[in-house]
């Protein structure tokens, strides 16, 4: 896989004519886009199709968590959005996960669709050791995202999201074939914000990410194309 296709960059934005304009701009670029809770809430499937209608791949990261049945149907519905890689939450349980990726395996071969990747969130980037005490969670962290990592591949998954951190300990555990999909890429110089558990995009592929997910430091840039250019060549650089 080239080093631009390992790139996705994050439509973290509410304006459609915005993510339009991210998406022309970009595609050819990069690997795919992420659409993720604020851009869906505002504009649903529209947000999915306006991707794809450009040739684009979408990885759709709403982070399911519900009842099996209820995330085993939302899983269904977005296969039949044809994105490429979609996200649930690992703390649903293993019943869950595995009704979803039965759900999702049986769903395309009926109707000839393409299998999407099921991805299961771990622990978010922006958590800290001190953040899981507060919820009563004893295990730490890295020993926690790798325990919800087996488990997701267990259910049947086909990977994980997790912070870079933590990516090189999956592999070990899960195997080279598991993917991980990283948040929390922060380039040289670029700024973390909210996220806590962070490397820099070639740190994160020499750790064994997969996929880079990256948002604000190509998103709010001054000339994002530049941006992704200068990621590519630090990863060529590694």
């Amino acid at each position: 896989m080239k080093n631009r296709e390992k790139i996705i960059i994050a439509l973290d934005v509410d304006d459609l004519t915005r993510a339009t304009e991210l998406v022309t701009l970009l595609k050819g670029r990069v690997g795919g886009f992420k659409v993720g809770k604020q851009l869906f809430t505002a504009h649903g499937p529209a947000a999915v199709n306006l991707i794809r209608e450009q040739g684009a791949a979408v990885f759709l990261d709403l982070k399911f968590h519900d009842i099996p049945n209820t995330v085993s149907r939302a899983c269904r519905a977005a296969t039949r959005l044809g994105v490429a890689m979609l996200t649930l939450h690992t703390l649903g349980g293993v019943a869950m996960l595995r009704e979803a990726a039965n759900a999702v395996a049986q769903c395309a071969e009926a109707e000839q669709l393409k299998r999407p990747l099921l991805l299961g969130v771990t622990v978010l980037t922006s958590l800290r050791e001190h953040d899981l005490r507060q919820l009563g969670i004893t295990m730490a962290l890295d020993e926690l995202v790798v325990h919800l990592a087996r488990q997701a591949q267990d259910a049947g998954l086909d990977g994980v999201v997790a912070s870079p951190q933590e990516a090189a300990r999956i592999k070990q555990v899960c195997g080279t074939g598991f993917v991980v999909v990283t948040p929390g890429i922060r380039p040289a110089q670029a700024a973390s914000h909210d996220q806590q558990r962070t490397l820099t995009p070639a740190a994160a592929i020499r750790a064994g990410a997969d996929f880079l997910v990256i948002g604000r430091p190509v998103t709010e840039a001054a000339d994002p194309c530049y941006a992704v250019e200068a990621i590519i060549a630090e990863l060529q650089c590694q």
